[in-house]
């Protein structure tokens, strides 16, 4: 197995809320020192820190393709930042070998009243290019681009649109040994997306070694065969990427394993009613309750309402999403010529049988909505709980395709018990 080219161990880093960081000068410290022990007292009562990471450690080895994903403020950028010597830590280290290029933010170097030509040019010395490596890959970076005909105008005349493909073709044209990426996939229209993920794999089989930091988790799957999830500034896992965006979805979505109980599931609605609960399981051809979900099985979804006012009319709907939260299945009542009547008080279960599901072995996320359609949205939970479908003998044999929305075959069934709420 090749040697690390990149190890952290400990790595830490604290901002003070409030501050800027800056570099100081020679009079910035000495002004600071003069003026400490009248400062002391002061900063020791408002005194609040931020640690963006906190004893961060992993290693990358030559040729590895990792992601780095997370939440909003987990650490990922700041972890960039140190890799790419902009911040320093403020405890443990980061030893590179290397050359190490960063792509942290689209557009560097880029001066509004210069041409595209020239903005090639200036953008690619800023990351670090030579003069000669820009010279050789100059009619590629403006291909990749397609701004061939507005080469020679200035860039205050580009459209959005065009200043980030320029931008990014230059960035995706660096050779380093060491890639640092963050979330530069998000750029231009589905196209030129689909050329920059192209153009990100290219790099990827040349054997370079890549830290892509994306909330597209379509693109790290399709990238990165290993992951590593950042939450509140440390690594919470470290791992297969399948498994690490798997988990990531469950985190983000406040759910544990899969269990019935709604009470704390993240909701919209005027709630009027709420769902209560949730009950799946896999059904066998003799009616009878299978122990695994597998590809290819009956699904039973039972979800229990209640209604804290009157209820005229209502639609329940039932969706299950992948990992990257694409809709797959997207059945309800109306679909079966079904609705949900109720009155203030009464409770209701409403039953969804899914015949033949056939999704891929894997995790996926149910979610529920009550309401009138167009009119009104009473309750909706978009990630109410887990599923998990395994593999069966067959699958294992041959390929299973995702179904679209409205394709899957089901049944429903709406039962109002006489109890009322307390």
């Amino acid at each position: 197995m090749s040697e690390a080219v990149i190890h952290v161990e400990g790595l830490g880093k604290r901002y003070r809320v409030g501050e800027r960081e800056r570099y100081l000068a020679l009079r910035d410290v000495l002004a600071r020192a003069f003026t400490a022990p009248f400062r002391r007292g002061r900063e020791r009562r408002t005194r609040d820190y931020l640690w963006a990471l906190r004893d961060v450690s992993f290693d990358v080895r030559q040729g590895e393709v990792i992601g780095l994903i997370g939440r909003n403020g987990a650490g990922k950028t700041t972890l960039l930042k140190i890799l790419s010597r902009i911040t320093r830590p403020t405890e443990g280290f980061a030893e590179i070998h290397g050359r190490v290029g960063s792509l942290l933010e689209v557009g560097t170097g880029f001066h509004p009243e210069l041409t595209g030509r020239e903005n090639v040019f200036l953008s690619g010395a800023i990351l670090g290019m030579k003069k000669s490596e820009i010279v050789t890959k100059f009619d590629e970076i403006v291909a990749f681009a397609e701004v061939e005909r507005f080469l020679d105008t200035p860039l205050k005349h580009y459209s959005s649109g065009m200043q980030t493909r320029l931008a990014f073709a230059v960035a995706a044209h660096l050779e380093p040994e060491i890639l640092l990426v963050d979330e530069v996939l998000a750029v231009g229209d589905i196209e030129f997306q689909r050329r920059c993920l192209g153009k990100m794999k290219e790099v990827a089989h040349a054997g370079r070694t890549i830290l892509f930091v994306s909330h597209n988790l379509a693109a790290v799957n399709a990238l990165c065969p290993r992951s590593v999830l950042l939450e509140k500034g440390s690594v919470a896992m470290d791992g297969p990427t399948p498994e690490i965006t798997a988990a990531y979805h469950v985190s983000a979505s406040a759910l544990g394993d899969a269990g019935t109980d709604l009470a704390g599931r993240k909701r919209t609605g005027t709630g009027k009613a709420r769902f209560t609960s949730l009950s799946f399981g896999a059904i066998g051809a003799d009616g009878e309750p299978l122990p695994l979900v597998q590809t290819g099985c009956d699904l039973s979804i039972e979800a229990t309402i209640e209604a804290h006012a009157e209820l005229a009319g209502s639609n329940v709907a039932l969706i299950l999403y992948d990992r990257d939260g694409y809709r797959l299945v997207d059945v309800n009542l109306n679909q079966k010529g079904e609705f949900l009547r109720l009155r203030a008080g009464e409770k209701a279960r409403v039953r969804f049988v899914l015949r033949e599901l056939l999704l891929k072995p894997g995790r996926y996320l149910i979610g529920v909505w009550l309401g009138r359609n167009v009119v009104e949205e009473t309750d909706s939970i978009e990630c109410a709980a887990m599923l998990e479908v395994a593999p069966n003998a067959e699958t294992q044999i041959h390929s299973v395709v995702f179904p679209g929305p409205y394709l899957c075959r089901f049944e429903c069934a709406v039962s109002v018990p006489t109890e009322t709420l307390a």
